[in-house]
């Protein structure tokens, strides 16, 4: 199963975002949660810092907050809004991140260790970012249906992470709970999907709607906002 590589470029701006986004039907961010060492949670609004508590530690805590400014300063920038502060996400009852009065944008979230990928798009979208590593098969491959079309007697490792990011994607791009996608065979031929290893260091997949789409992958700099 072949896999396209990229190699991604120094990091884009905030300011180039409205650029990008007229260009595009997707834009997809890698963020270094390394950036930030801080637990200011001054953009969270009521909804987010109620889902906040639930989560038990540093880890998740952090990286939930993070993801959720940075989104907020990059919608900011695509919906022309005034400030990150006002802005407030939500997840529905199959976990699909929404934003609240911005029901034209879709969002997909997806980490990897302290990597996180942020899909803005005007179509519907799944996302999935894993760190390419030597998979444990047995645990794996009975999380996937055996007979599904991606999979073959010559499937390597890379080739079952690829399996997993996209039944990953689909499942959010379905707005579906990702039990119903894992244990059953995938089929693709209604969706446009594309998976990349970007940096010979992550596998990437995405999902979209069944015409073709203008995706645009990018690092983030580092956002100086008030972390304080």
């Amino acid at each position: 199963m072949y896999n396209d590589y990229l190699k991604l470029p120094f990091p884009v701006s905030l300011e180039h975002i409205p650029y990008l986004w007229q260009q595009s039907d997707v834009l997809v961010f890698l963020v270094d949660l390394d950036n930030y060492d801080t637990f200011n949670t001054s953009y969270l609004s009521r909804i987010e810092l109620e889902y906040l508590e639930r989560l038990k530690t540093n880890h998740f805590k952090k990286r939930y907050i993070v993801s959720r400014t940075v989104l907020k300063h990059i919608i900011c920038k695509v919906a022309n809004e005034r400030s990150a502060s006002e802005i407030s996400t939500y997840k529905n009852e199959n976990g699909k991140v929404c934003v609240l009065n911005h029901n034209e944008l879709c969002i997909c979230i997806s980490y990897t260790e302290s990597l996180a990928a942020l899909a803005i798009s005007k179509v519907a979208v799944g996302i999935d970012i894993e760190l390419v590593r030597k998979l444990f098969l047995k645990s794996i491959i009975k999380n996937l249906y055996k007979k599904t079309s991606l999979m073959d007697e010559t499937v390597d490792e890379t080739d079952f992470l690829k399996i997993w990011t996209l039944k990953e994607a689909y499942s959010k791009f379905s707005n579906k709970k990702m039990h119903l996608i894992f244990n059953r065979e995938l089929d693709l031929n209604s969706v446009n999907h594309l998976t990349w290893i970007i940096d010979n260091k992550y596998l990437f997949s995405i999902v979209t709607c069944s015409e073709s789409h203008i995706i645009d992958i990018n690092r983030l700099q580092k956002i100086e906002c008030n972390w304080d």
